[in-house]
């Protein structure tokens, strides 16, 4: 006890660095301690009194710390001071680009792209390029997501004042919320979009009126989406009814010729942006920060635990790369053969294909594509995803990520893949631990095993102190299996001999 009270400043400093590194408030901190061992742990006022000195944490308490972290109680007592200004302190950065463009680089000449001239050229660049206004205006929605690594406090404080921060919200909630807000609900029998065709899930009727397709109460997760998005519209907007139907084909937009016409069409952008800010009002809704943070710690970043809330398993994985501590996460919903729905890329992964065209070539070996490829049939009794351990190398050096990936359906019951993943190199980096060589290890390892290769012991122990400190039980389970060379393109695979999708599989 003597020597820690000795200690208490230095090891109270690096206890805060530590958590600041990790992004955790000293409310989660207490709560992840109270997970491993509710008797020893401490309230958060303590927490706070050690880390500012004032108070020595008992042998116990800091055993406790140490495991929350991945470290040895020593290391909070030893000579060297990781405190805030030191070499060994510094912050994790952001992901470096790996798409070859500055973050910085200037426009020039600068006249070329003034206000005028861009609205003047872009409708002609997109209608020579055959790219809809819908799917240009989503690839800058993407971007600007990416710069604000998925944090919109307006959008979530707006969420937050609609649904008092309550979790789980059921149907009924939803629709007494809907209507204290002036939103009526009417019920349709299977009213169809402007194709002719395909089924209407939902429509907005200015003023004040939602209209809901009758079968959706058989899909109450998916029920309480289409509530949440709307009503969106109605916080955010005022209900002026600018916004896209849902068709139950899962595409935003009255019909898919809407989204597929070459050129900018009136109110392109707008309804993009507006589709974006709705969706990310309804999942803070149904999800709010706080408690789902919580949430997914007790839960360990399961995504099958979306079952428990009520909500789609697409819900869940966004939520994860906002609200969560570490931001660097990514996220693909892709549809066959190729379309990418929604694309979230806060660690600057490189695409492989994207939302504006369809890409002949793809590395087969992501699990995103994989599951695409194998048609895998969706679960009867339960979901299953797959996690994998993937290493690519980009141009800029290798990089470790690893996905939690599920085949699933959509509201019309086509066929997609949800994959949400994280780069690790951040985290491997905040534990002190020597990224760059364990990544090129993995990735030696790859290309001499022929695109697989299991995991060294080195690297396997990396990673399940990664999984624990950031409580996401997935990556260690990914680690237990063979690490994946994956590419952005298989034309450029670094393999001598390249895969294929029938090599994948025989694999």
């Amino acid at each position: 006890m003597a020597v820690l009270m000795k200690q208490a400043h230095f090891l109270g400093a690096k206890l805060k660095t530590l958590r600041k590194r990790h992004g955790l408030t000293l409310d989660e901190l207490s709560a992840r301690c109270v997970q491993l061992d509710v008797t020893a742990a401490p309230s958060t006022s303590y927490l706070s009194m050690v880390e500012n000195g004032k108070r020595s944490p008992s042998a116990d308490m800091l055993a406790l710390l140490a495991r929350v972290f991945g470290k040895e109680p020593r290391w909070f007592l030893d000579d060297s001071v990781d405190v805030p200004g030191t070499a060994s302190s510094r912050p994790v950065t952001a992901a470096v680009r790996t798409d070859g463009i500055a973050e910085t680089m200037p426009l020039e000449p600068a006249f070329l792209f003034s206000k005028g001239l861009l609205q003047a050229a872009l409708p002609e660049l997109l209608a020579q390029t055959g790219t809809s206004g819908r799917h240009f205006a989503q690839l800058l929605i993407r971007v600007w997501q990416e710069t604000k690594q998925n944090d919109f406090p307006e959008i979530e404080r707006a969420a937050d004042e609609a649904g008092g921060r309550r979790m789980p919200l059921s149907v009924e909630d939803l629709i007494e919320i809907c209507h204290s807000h002036g939103l009526r609900l009417v019920w349709s029998e299977g009213e169809k979009a402007t194709d002719g065709r395909t089924l209407l899930r939902a429509r907005y009727e200015a003023p004040g009126t939602l209209i809901v397709n009758r079968r959706m109460n058989q899909r109450e997760e998916r029920l309480k989406y289409e509530l949440a998005f709307f009503l969106g519209h109605q916080v955010l907007h005022g209900g002026d009814g600018m916004i896209s139907p849902h068709t139950a084909s899962g595409i935003l937009g009255d019909d898919m010729s809407e989204q597929t016409r070459p050129g900018m069409a009136a109110q392109d952008v707008l309804y993009a942006w507006r589709d974006f800010e709705c969706s990310m009002f309804a999942g803070a809704l149904l999800c709010p920060r706080q408690p789902f943070r919580q949430f997914l710690l007790r839960e360990s970043h399961s995504v099958t635990a979306c079952s428990k809330l009520g909500v789609t398993p697409a819900v869940v994985m966004r939520r994860m790369t906002a609200v969560s501590p570490y931001r660097h996460w990514h996220f693909f919903d892709g549809y066959p053969p190729g379309y990418l729905r929604a694309v979230y890329r806060g660690n600057g992964i490189a695409l492989p294909w994207g939302n504006m065209s369809l890409v002949p070539d793809p590395c087969p070996r992501w699990a995103v594509f994989r599951l695409l490829n194998e048609g895998t049939p969706v679960a009867k009794n339960g979901l299953h995803p797959i996690s994998q351990i993937s290493v690519m190398d980009a141009g800029a050096g290798p990089r470790l990520y690893c996905c939690h990936s599920l085949h699933t359906e959509d509201a019309g019951h086509t066929p997609h893949v949800l994959s949400v993943g994280l780069d690790l190199a951040p985290a491997l980096e905040a534990q002190g631990l020597p990224a760059a060589d364990l990544i090129e290890s993995v990735a030696s390892a790859c290309r001499r095993g022929k695109g697989l290769a299991q995991l060294s012991p080195d690297v396997r122990d990396a990673l399940r102190t990664v999984a624990q400190v950031q409580n996401i039980a997935w990556i260690a389970d990914a680690a237990e299996k063979p690490a994946t060379l994956i590419c952005p393109r298989n034309g450029v695979c670094p393999l001598q001999t390249p895969c294929s999708p029938s090599a994948q599989r025989d694999a």
